[in-house]
Order: C-alpha cells, then structure tokens, then sequence
C-alpha cells in the first residue's frame, strides 16, 4: 500500500489539518459502529419490528464493513489511496443520507450495508495517510493521536445517538454524519490531491471475493434470524448454515492456491498472527455483544431513557484516554503479553460485578464498572496487535492489518448476534422457572395479587402486572448469566496470549501502531 517513492512529511499547518481532517474521517465512521446502539428501541417502534431484529441495524453494518476491509489493499493500487479515501468519505456521506430518508425497516437495512462496505477502506487508509505525513520519529506519535479519536468515538456514540433520539428523531444519527463527512472529503483532497499513490491494474480474485460474501452473509442472517425462527427446526436457518459452511470451505481451499488472492490465508501460519487475531477477535466479540445487550436490557427493563442509558456506556473512554498514551509509550520496553493479560483479567473483573446487578441498582452502581473496563480498553488494543503483527516485513503489514480487521470485525457481528439470542433462550428457562414459584400454592404471590386487586386493578391486570415483574426478573438474570459467562471467556484466554513468542524490546512498535484497531 506503500507509494514506490517515499513521500517527505507535511509540515506546519499543512500536517496539522491534514491530521484533523483524516481523524474527522475516521471519527465519523467508528461512531457509526456505536451511535445507533441505543437508539435501536426507538427505530425499531418507528419502523414496527421488534428491538431484537433491530440489532440488524448494527450487524448489517458490520458484515458490510468486514467484508469491505480486506479490499483495501487492492483498491487503493487500482485508484490511489487519495482518490479511494476521498470517494470512500463521500459515499459514506450520501449512504448516511439514504440512512436517515429510510421509511422501512429493509431499506435501512440494505442503505446500512453501502454505508459499512464505502466505510470499508477509510480505516486502513486515514493510517497509511497519515503515517505518511509524519517524520519516521513521530510514527508513535501520529499513531496516538489517531488511536484517540477511535477511543472517543465509540464512547460518545451512544452518549450522542441517545441525546438526538430523545431530543430530534433517530435519523439524524446519520444526518450529521454529512457536514463532517464533507469538510473531511474537502480538507483532505485539498491537502493530499498532489500526494497521490502510484496506481496499478492488478488482477481482482473475483472468486475469492464471491465465497467471502457469500459465506460471511449466510453466516450473519442465520445468526441474526435463528432466535425468531427457532434454529435449526427452520430449513431455511439449516439451509443457511450448510451454505456458510460450505462457502467457508471452498473459500479457504481457494484463496490457499489463487495467485493473488483477496485475503492472504498463510498469515495465519505463523504462531503470534493466529493467536493474537483469535485473542483481539475473541476479546472484541465478547466486548462488544456486552456493549450492545446493557443498553438494551436498561431501556426495555429498567425504563433508562436512550439518554441515560448512553451516559451509562460513555465514562468507559475516561480511563482509556487518559492511559491509552501510556501503553504507545512504554509498549517497546513492557512485554505486550503482560499488558495484554491485565486487559482480559480487567475485562473479566468489570463482567462479574455486571453478573451482580440486581432490578433494585441504581445509576451509580451500573456505572462504576464501566468506569473500570476503561484501563482494560487502554491495555487491550495496541499490546494485542502489536503482537499479531510483530516479525512481519513492512509490505505484509497493510494485508495483515486487514485480515485481522475483518475477522475482528465479523467477530463483532457474531458476539452482537449471540448474546441477544443467549440472553432471551436464558430469560424463557428463569421465567418459566419463576413463574412455578408464583402459583396458587405461593402465599406471597397470592398476597401480591389481592393487594393490587384491591388497589383498584382488575384480576387480570393484577396477572399482567406479576408477570412484568416476573419478565423484568428472568431477564437480570439472563444478563447476569451471559456477564458470568463472558467474564470466564476473558480469564481463559489470559494463557492464550502467553502461546505467542516473546518480543525482543521494539519490535514492531512503529509498523504495529500502524494496524491498530
């Protein structure tokens, strides 16, 4: 993805703009990850589906933008990385236009996956840009600062998506995504137009590329409608799933033998890219599939407004910004494994006190383990791609960073999908479980009962107005059961990091910056 002759930095104000105008670029697109979030109640009423086939709001997003990544590379030989990220920002912006306009749940849903494939390269590219605006000495610096804006993106989505949905109308998450969007497209023609690529015509791996739609798309809507078709009593689900697998397997069976292939698989021969893509992609799912099932269990079971429940979720950028510098800074002379490690056991701390929560919490107690899971984010991302991509020479750095992208990525997809299904399978089993106690036979029910008769309701409203309780009960624990489980997942793979070879002080420090998150 390197130009054939090294570019001299920018300099002054120049260097300074271009910085904020490819951060803007980049800010703009992760908050897209995050912002809609909390606002998944809201669009789901307005458009009449249900909250949880709203989550397809989310994961169609990200299986677009998964599938878009590893494209990056051959893309920008084909156009030039200029020309690619400037087009890639203003698609963006009318795909977030189209977004807003929707006036049904398939339209935005089809609109959401052209605005995660044109967000695809603006990643990977707002990295090499920006890189290569700086002094070879100011690499960790660029970096750092870049790191930022994807640190307090994703905390001010649903802080931002939740104040607009109470405020203006859910479609204006997408509508300001245009102002930015076009001040970035404008600053950075302007300031990179005479910087542009050498551009070649390569081959594309027209067949690699079909089998990754295929099977990552298959794999995504089997997930996403299991739970509203009963999994694999549905031929259509079964269908799915055979389809995914097979695509999967002839996928990889291709893109071992193509000669140019759209994803370079024998990355994953060597020890620190596998275990450091599984423990990032692992760590990110469940990260995620957490992030996406607190705000939904606060707003449908503790009457959190959209508002509040992003204030829950914003303080977890606080920490990570303030030791985030800390981790660029020393992760030359500190074993990234060790930092690593203090990420999945913090993780894992902050999911057992949520496994605590009970109905009775109040905003206080659900915010002081967000507060926490900020140290664990700061020690999270730079350590484990500094791992996965440590040995490798500087021109597999860009596809490296790409594949572990997109299986971070579809990680994401994949934890959004299960933790909303767990959660309800877990919820049926403890409200069936509750309701046995809540019986004729049960004084305290039957007491419960005759007091909100006799508070003026009718026999069957004081029935419906038990089984809420009893529904706002089974789903705390369903969620405690999934913030339990997860907790256990991030302990497990404390020793899965510790499979990878140790790094000599340095390595990789620079070229590894350059693929994080």
């Amino acid at each position: 993805m390197s130009a054939a002759q090294p570019l001299a930095p920018l300099e002054g104000s120049a260097r300074v703009w271009g910085t904020i105008a490819l951060s803007a670029a980049t800010f703009m697109n992760v908050l897209d990850t995050s912002i809609a979030n909390v606002s998944l109640p809201s669009i789901a009423g307005d458009l009449g589906v249900s909250p949880n086939q709203g989550t397809w709001v989310i994961t169609s997003f990200a299986v677009a933008n998964a599938i878009a990544v590893p494209l990056t590379g051959w893309l920008s030989q084909r156009f030039g990385q200029v020309r690619l990220f400037v087009a890639s920002v203003l698609l963006f912006v009318i795909a977030s236009w189209l977004c807003g306009l929707a006036p049904s749940m398939p339209l935005l849903i089809a609109f959401r996956v052209l605005q995660g494939f044109v967000a695809g390269p603006m990643i990977p590219l707002s990295q090499a840009l920006l890189l290569s605006s700086y002094p070879r000495a100011l690499a960790g610096l660029a970096m750092a600062m870049w790191s930022m804006t994807t640190l307090v993106a994703p905390v001010m989505g649903p802080l931002l998506g939740g104040w607009i949905t109470d405020h203006i109308s859910w479609s204006w998450i997408f509508y300001i995504n245009i102002p930015v969007g076009i001040a970035a497209a404008f600053a950075s023609w302007a300031i990179y137009r005479k910087r542009e690529t050498a551009r070649r015509a390569l081959p594309i791996d027209k067949v690699g590329l079909a089998l990754l739609v295929v099977w990552v798309a298959c794999m995504q809507m089997m997930l996403d409608l299991g739970k509203e078709y009963d999994w694999f009593a549905s031929p259509m689900i079964v269908a799915l799933a055979v389809v995914a697998v097979v695509g999967f397997v002839f996928f990889l069976a291709w893109e071992l033998t193509d000669d140019h292939p759209v994803v370079d698989l024998r990355l994953f021969a060597r020890r620190n890219f596998w275990a450091g893509t599984l423990a990032v992609s692992v760590g990110y799912g469940l990260f995620f599939g957490n992030v996406v099932l607190l705000p939904l269990w606060l707003q449908q079971f503790m009457g959190y407004t959209a508002t509040d429940a992003g204030m829950i979720m914003a303080p977890v950028g606080l920490l990570a910004l303030l030791l985030s510098p800390v981790v660029g800074k020393t992760i030359g002379k500190v074993d990234p494994r060790r930092y690593a490690s203090i990420a999945f056991v913090v993780f894992a701390l902050v999911l057992w006190m949520r496994s605590h929560f009970n109905t009775q919490a109040d905003f206080g107690t659900i915010m002081v383990p967000t507060i926490i899971q900020g140290v664990a984010m700061a020690f999270f991302f730079i350590p484990l791609i500094t791992i996965t991509l440590s040995g490798l020479t500087p021109d597999r750095i860009p596809a490296a960073s790409g594949l572990t992208n997109f299986v971070r990525i579809t990680a994401g997809a994949i934890g959004t999908s299960v933790s909303t299904t767990l959660w309800e399978s877990r919820a049926s089993l403890h409200h069936a479980h509750l309701a046995e106690t809540v019986g004729p036979g049960s004084s305290a029910a039957q007491a419960a009962l005759s007091g909100l008769v006799s508070s003026g309701l009718t026999p069957d409203q004081a029935l419906a107005q038990v089984n809420r309780l009893v529904d706002q009960q089974a789903f705390m624990l369903a969620a405690n059961d999934i913030f339990w489980g997860s907790a256990l997942l991030f302990l497990l793979m404390v020793p899965l990091v510790w499979l990878t070879h140790a790094q000599r002080a340095g390595a990789g420090g620079g070229d590894a910056a350059a693929g994080a998150h």
